[in-house]
């Protein structure tokens, strides 16, 4: 599909929220455009004799509605320099700065929505993008991956159910889920494909329930693949930090257990922060456990592609433990998932947690299974 003729504007708009989405968008990007550039030995626009060759990044908009944290502004701006390396065109949006912010992001962004054929999202859970999608008539719809979220997104379309984050079912809505509820509603008919709409999922992340008309794209990273290693490999183990605990779902004091336990066990030595931990408990694990604690300035796909990186990996059930494998492939590093132990819930984790926990670890290819270890 090609813009009309004479029409201004991108033909595909994108927009990200977190660095995860934005790498997945430039593998979208990657898989789509077979003549972009290959293993990154030639500049953006550069073919093989030095003749110029269509961009990689013809037609495509990247939207970054940036959030306040400091840690996912830091990634997400090196995300954006890898983007503009690769040819695309992005737009950073100070989308949370304030009280107007939204009103004049969205005024900003409207005439281009309009014009857009087609909209690729990174969390069609956000309430942003799920209004963004009121204003839009494209007739094509992409949903890249969002970690293990798009796996929820797409069992809850095919059961037509309103779309809710995992970790917060069960929950009474809120004053703000009622009110917005009629946007959601919308966005999700709009994400419903039609004989006149299309819907693509591209995903890394094991889809088996997805509604009928949407067609699902495998997402193996050869974009991560082509760009970066294969990575020098050290003897030892690193740990795979995660918001579990931020989330509410995992007790602080049986999460540092746990951790300790494993990195006593397996030689651990490093631990990669997700980037939603919060300082003082980092702090705490560093002080207990004697890791050393990383604060990656990319998605961890990227840092582990580039190394160095432990021949084990360790993670608890994340969305790392269905990408590392994929990035790493042909290396000889191995990643472990521990399970997460129903005694490690809080008494206000959404009554789904520990089934959809399971079903991370359970549905992970090419990864060694660990036990559950044990905390006082």
């Amino acid at each position: 599909m090609s813009p009309r003729a004479g029409t201004p504007g991108p033909h595909t708009l994108a927009f990200v929220e977190s660095p995860v989405q934005l790498l997945n968008v430039l593998e979208w990007a990657h898989v789509h455009a077979p003549h972009a550039t290959e293993a990154g030995d030639r500049a953006p626009g550069a073919g093989s004799d030095g003749a110029s060759v269509r961009p990689a990044g013809a037609g495509l908009t990247l939207v970054v509605l940036s959030p306040n944290d400091p840690m996912t502004r830091g990634q997400l701006r090196r995300m954006a320099e890898l983007a503009r390396d690769e040819g695309y065109e992005v737009r950073w949006e100070e989308a949370r700065g304030g009280t107007t912010a939204p009103f004049h992001t969205i005024g900003g962004l409207a005439p281009l929505l309009r014009r857009a054929h087609r909209i690729v999202m990174g969390d069609p859970f956000s309430r942003y993008v799920q209004l963004l999608l009121t204003i839009t008539k494209a007739r094509d719809l992409v949903v890249v991956d969002d970690g293990t979220a798009t796996m929820e997104f797409v069992a809850q379309l095919a059961r037509g159910e309103r779309l809710v984050r995992w970790h917060r079912r069960g929950g009474r809505p809120g004053p703000r889920d009622v009110l917005f509820a009629p946007i959601s509603s919308a966005a999700r008919r709009r994400l419903t494909p039609t004989e006149e709409r299309r819907v693509e999922v591209f995903s890394s992340m094991p889809i088996d329930s997805a509604p009928d008309g949407v067609t699902i794209t495998a997402n193996d990273f050869s974009w991560t693949r082509a760009r970066f290693g294969p990575p020098r490999i050290t003897k030892g183990a690193d740990l795979v930090g995660t918001s579990l605990v931020e989330t509410g779902v995992v007790d602080p004091d049986r999460y540092l257990e746990a951790v300790r336990s494993l990195a006593r066990t397996h030689g651990a030595t490093r631990y990669f922060a997700h980037r939603r931990e919060s300082s003082d408990k980092l702090h705490r694990l560093a002080v207990e456990t004697g890791l050393e604690i990383v604060r990656p300035d990319l998605p961890l796909e990227l840092i582990a592609r580039r190394g160095p990186i432990g021949r084990t990996i360790l993670s608890f059930p994340s969305t790392v433990v269905h990408t590392l494998p994929l990035a790493l492939v042909g290396t000889d590093v191995r990643v472990a998932v521990c399970d997460i132990d129903p005694a490690w819930l809080t008494e206000t984790a959404s009554p789904r947690a520990q089934g959809f926990l399971s079903g991370v670890t359970g549905t992970a290819r090419d990864v060694h299974r660990l036990p559950s270890v044990a905390t006082a």
